[in-house]
């Protein structure tokens, strides 16, 4: 088992990953929920399907009494409408100030979760336990909780650090190649930032191979989310450091917007993103284009991506809504070599178009 800490102020907490950590779900919460009785797990179908049963099992055997409650599953029901529905449940299910919800799905079960637990009778503990490899390695860690709106994403939300983060690589079994794949692009955004180790790791294994290694598996979720731990450890409300998170964020919200939230998943974004980046870098002088191209190279090769359609006057308008925009100016995350990542707020439009131009290109 490895044990990563996330030292935020008021209350530091830990992410565990465990292969067969679900089967011991109950004692790993007993642990850090032992003034709670009632835990209200927020899941969507699928992962309830597959892993409920375990994980309400090991609940029980701990002495909770858990209530399983449904959430519609997919990017587009990431909204306000979602938080209301499953806080009138709350509600008729008898939660009160004491509960604690439990976050048991993907990135978008865990924003809107967090979201929910965040502001349900004005704020109540929250554990979360990511089912895909997007929400293990990113989405889980650090406290972001929101909602989209129709203009933007993650646009309504708040910071709700959770109690423990349970990370079961082993749920990955049941993931389709295509979600497993998207989640893989966070790990590469977090070998660019700062693990280069973790970056030449990933690019000396394909996805289909670390898929049936289950301790190398281990070994890339750790280190992806030792990565955010000591990021967030440091600034845990996005006041400066925390924007290099964002690296292929920028132009990957815009992508997802522009489609509705139906053509990409959020990690495919991020890697047209992450490309994007790239391509700014290399026209503005951050980025040699030897290292934007072994990188571009990196991300193609990990798997078939949906096809970039969108006119890049249509990303510029989105980007202008996009809550890393401060005072009308963009903020892109740009990487400097494998390894180092700094924040540019003055990138030319002229750059910004040439890079979506760009990946239209690539993605025919």
């Amino acid at each position: 088992m490895t044990r990563v800490t996330i030292r935020v102020p008021l209350r530091p907490y830990d992410a565990l990953i465990e292969n067969g950590a679900l089967g011991r779900a109950g004692a790993h919460l007993r642990e850090v929920l032992q003034e709670h009785e009632r835990l209200f797990v927020i899941t969507a179908l699928p992962v309830r399907r597959k892993w409920g049963k375990k994980l309400l099992t090991s609940l029980a055997t701990a002495g909770f009494r858990a209530n399983l409650v449904e959430m519609p599953d997919g990017e587009r029901y990431k909204r306000l409408a979602t938080v209301e529905s499953l806080a009138e449940k709350l509600t008729k299910l008898g939660a009160d100030r004491s509960a604690a919800v439990v976050a048991f799905g993907g990135g978008v079960v865990g924003d809107v979760a967090g979201f929910l637990a965040s502001v349900y009778m004005r704020g109540i503990a929250l554990v979360q336990i990511p089912t895909t490899l997007q929400a293990q390695v990113d989405a889980a860690i650090g406290g972001k909780t929101g909602v989209n709106l129709r203009t933007g994403k993650n646009l309504v939300g708040t910071f709700q650090q959770p109690r423990l983060v349970l990370i079961d690589p082993a749920v990955l079994s049941t993931l389709p190649d295509r979600q497993f794949r998207a989640g893989l692009y966070e790990s590469w955004k977090a070998g660019v930032i700062g693990r280069p180790e973790l970056f030449e790791r990933l690019e000396k294994i394909s996805g289909k191979a670390l898929r049936r290694d289950a301790a190398t598996l281990e070994w890339v979720i750790a280190e992806s989310v030792k990565l955010k731990a000591e990021v967030v450890s440091q600034d845990e409300r996005e006041g400066g450091l925390r924007r290099v998170l964002n690296y292929g964020h920028t132009i990957g919200h815009a992508l997802e917007a522009a489609t509705r939230y139906r053509h990409f998943l959020h990690g495919e974004a991020v890697a047209w993103g992450m490309i994007a980046a790239n391509g700014i870098a290399v026209a503005s002088g951050h980025l040699a284009l030897d290292v934007a191209q072994r990188i571009n190279a990196a991300v193609l090769k990990a798997g078939p991506l949906p096809k970039v359609t969108s006119p890049s006057g249509s990303i510029l308008r989105l980007l202008q809504t996009d809550k890393k925009t401060s005072a009308g100016v963009v903020h892109f995350v740009l990487p400097n070599q494998i390894g180092r990542v700094e924040i540019a707020r003055d990138v030319p439009d002229e750059v910004v178009i040439q890079a979506v131009e760009e990946l239209r290109r690539l993605s025919k």
